[in-house]
């Protein structure tokens, strides 16, 4: 017996694919039996050629058959023999191509709905009945599922109108940059204001917030609008504790504020794919990673604590308000936000406006224009309080990338589950996925994928489980070439988060990239306060960019399969366990390293190396993913990061002692140049492997720092 095709059908409707398969698929040849799950195609009489000898090995039958997992169809066809079926190339050939004929490619949209007529989950019943199913038992699950569906249609209108997105920042100054105009009737000349109120305004309530609580400390005067009420996230934080180290350097939190803060802290994360359909070769072991996102933090108590250190400092917080436009003059941005609850306008004036509103954001959009982001992971999920039984899950273990199957109506979905508190688990659906205005990526059409196959996932009665939350968003991603390619600034005004597309190969959140470079962009920001320097030049130096990261998009452009285009279904599986194959291998600091944005070019290189030499059909599948623009765009990013590596080691020795020497002396004179220089030393210090040392080091600082807490508390 012999697999001789292997094809994804994208539709959920398997019954429909067999009836076809059954009653109007016509093979040209051979005798069609019927089966449960499709036909056996027998030779006949006919079908043997003049003079063909009559024996055991004449090939006498094809089975062609179809099943369903991850709401998607799949076929595969087999030979009963080892020499080929009579004419078996012309009817593959037409099965394939009738299949795609007759089952197309599809790219559902939400329906256009009016909420004054009908409630959402009215409206959407129809369309996503699981999905209504289950918000119905959520709780706040209306007002949720709203959000979702506003989320998703934004999102839409963002990608299907990049090249003239909604204008929300107007320039009252010259030489504010192409990006600014000059406003409308609303804007207001700064003769007509006094100074400005705060120093800071962050638009956006969630990374927002933990940046505008560090700026809050240091002495700024700080607001937070927040389009939600403050507090409630439709997303969960994982990460690990060195990361979260950051946070105490900086002086926000205690190490004994922050054990309040985490939910639950776990023995060891897995990744592992789907292999099933992978040749020996290309199977994987389970990949071990007990410290990375390994730390569960309760979000809503840890934006609390946000709020109220940021409130303690003299900050505000102004939520259930929804930024409109952002007008800017050479002293001040005055900002115009409706509160939704009582639909009032009101203005307020800042130094300095910070963008936080994720992918969502009309800002974004309109300083990035046509490239805002380059690819996005839609995300879908729910904190789960408790209903699954006792044997499906140990709550010391999570889940940080796993497949169960192979590709799914055009997406290789993959799972994470993190534990939380008591029986809580946290589980996500995701996907890689490459922004095209025909098919932008659907929250709604996920979450209907994730309600059906989670009990393909983890056993579980779906109807026994408790609902706590639902979590969910549009994660960017920005395949940038060097560290200037993407607009995160304008005259006084920066991108931080998901807004400014701050992304990982692999964890791919904004949370993650912002509490790493914590430390850099507040110091950076600090700076360029203090000193007055808040024009487009100065603030687009105030970026994450790593050129380590920036080399490893093309890891993640081969998980996404192209709009319009079928790929083999094991395909991105494949790929996937080559290289979590290698890191399996490695010590556990490699790929502590490499997910943690931590990768150094020795390694970087000696990986890549490896992948080849283990599956050298590795490199024409990134050739047809990719394609000639791509390739030639990544060997743009693969030189600036050698030069990089090369400057980093020439650097790194001296330059940082350099920096503190004359710092007293270069900063009162020239704080451009300063903080120029200061972006320098951080760009070069930034995303450096840990040693096997350090790991042991933290780790016992790490049972220090828990055994204290426990003590205080």
């Amino acid at each position: 017996m012999k697999e001789i095709l292997y094809l994804e059908i994208p539709t959920p409707n398997t019954a429909a694919v067999c009836g076809w398969l059954q009653e109007e698929f016509q093979p040209g040849t051979g005798e069609k039996i019927i089966t449960p799950d499709g036909f056996r195609l027998r030779v006949t009489a006919e079908t043997t050629t003049a003079g063909m000898a009559i024996s055991e090995n004449l090939p006498r039958e094809l089975s062609i058959f179809v099943w369903s997992v991850q709401r998607t169809t799949y076929l595969k066809v087999f030979r009963w023999a080892d020499k080929p079926f009579p004419q078996e190339g012309q009817i593959i050939h037409r099965l394939i191509a009738d299949i795609r004929s007759r089952f197309p490619l599809n790219y559902p949209e939400p329906p256009a709905i009016d909420l004054s007529q009908q409630s959402i989950f009215e409206a959407l019943a129809p369309y996503y009945p699981l999905t209504v199913k289950y918000f119905q038992k959520m709780p706040n699950g209306e007002y949720d599922l709203k959000r979702a569906y506003w989320w998703e249609q934004r999102w839409r209108e963002g990608v299907r109108n990049p090249q003239q997105p909604r204008q929300v920042v107007f320039s009252n100054s010259r030489g504010a940059g192409a990006q600014g105009s000059r406003g409308d009737k609303k804007v207001v000349s700064s003769s007509s204001l006094s100074s400005p109120t705060y120093d800071i305004i962050y638009i956006g309530g969630a990374l927002g917030a933990i940046h505008a609580a560090v700026m809050a400390k240091l002495g700024y005067k700080v607001l937070l609008v927040e389009r939600m009420p403050f507090g409630r996230m439709n997303r969960e934080w994982n990460i690990s504790r060195d990361e979260l180290q950051s946070l105490v350097n900086l002086g926000l939190v205690t190490n004994s504020e922050l054990e309040t803060v985490i939910a639950r802290e776990y023995k060891d994360g897995f990744n592992k794919f789907f292999d099933g359909n992978n040749p020996a070769k290309l199977r994987s072991p389970v990949l071990h990673t007990p410290t990375v996102l390994n730390i569960a933090l309760d979000s809503d108590k840890w934006l609390q604590m946000c709020g109220q250190k940021m409130r303690a400092a003299g900050g505000e917080i102004w939520d259930e308000t929804e930024f409109l436009r952002a007008d800017i003059d050479q002293s001040q941005v005055l900002i115009t936000v409706k509160h939704l609850p009582s639909q009032q306008e009101k203005q307020v004036s800042g130094r300095l406006l910070v963008d936080a509103m994720g992918t969502a954001s009309p800002i974004a959009w309109q300083l990035n224009g046509g490239r805002a982001f380059d690819s996005v992971c839609p995300t879908v999920g729910a904190v789960i309080d408790k209903g699954f039984e006792a044997q499906v899950w140990d709550s010391q273990y999570g889940d940080v990338l796993y497949s169960h199957g192979d590709i799914s109506r055009g997406r290789q979905l993959i799972w994470e589950l993190f534990p939380g508190i008591e029986e809580e688990l946290t589980i996500y659906l995701f996907h890689y996925h490459e922004v095209h205005p025909q098919n932008p990526g659907s929250l709604l059409e996920m979450y209907e994928d994730f309600f059906t196959i989670l009990p393909e996932y983890r056993r579980c009665d779906v109807d026994k489980l408790v609902w706590k939350k639902p979590t969910f968003g549009y994660i960017p991603g920005h395949f940038s070439v060097g560290s200037s390619d993407r607009t995160v600034a304008f005259d006084r005004l920066i991108a931080i988060g998901d807004a400014a597309s701050l992304q990982s190969p692999l964890v791919f959140t904004g949370f993650g990239s912002l509490v790493r470079n914590l430390e850099r962009l507040t110091k950076l920001l600090d700076t360029a306060l203090k000193h007055n320097l808040l024009s487009f030049r100065h603030l687009n130096r105030i970026r994450a960019y790593q050129s380590n990261v920036s080399v490893t998009w093309l890891f993640s452009k081969g998980m996404m399969v192209p709009t319009g285009k079928f790929l083999p279904p094991q395909r991105i599986n494949s790929m996937l366990n080559t290289f979590f194959g290698l890191l399996a291998d490695e010590p556990p600091e490699v790929a502590d390293n490499f997910i943690k944005d931590r990768c150094d070019w020795l390694t970087f290189n000696r990986l890549a190396i490896k992948a080849a030499g283990k599956n050298p059909a590795l490199l024409l599948w990134i050739w047809e993913l990719a394609g000639p623009r791509d390739l030639v765009r990544w060997l743009g990013n693969y030189f600036n990061f050698s030069r990089h590596a090369l400057v980093s080691a020439v650097l790194s020795g001296w330059f940082p002692r350099f920096l503190n020497q004359i710092s007293p002396w270069l900063e009162p004179r020239n704080p451009s140049l300063w903080l120029q220089l200061l972006a320098i030393n951080y760009a070069i210090t930034a995303g450096k492997p840990r040693s096997p040392n350090q790991l042991v080091k933290v780790n016992k600082e790490d049972t220090i720092q828990k055994s204290e807490a426990r003590i205080l508390n």
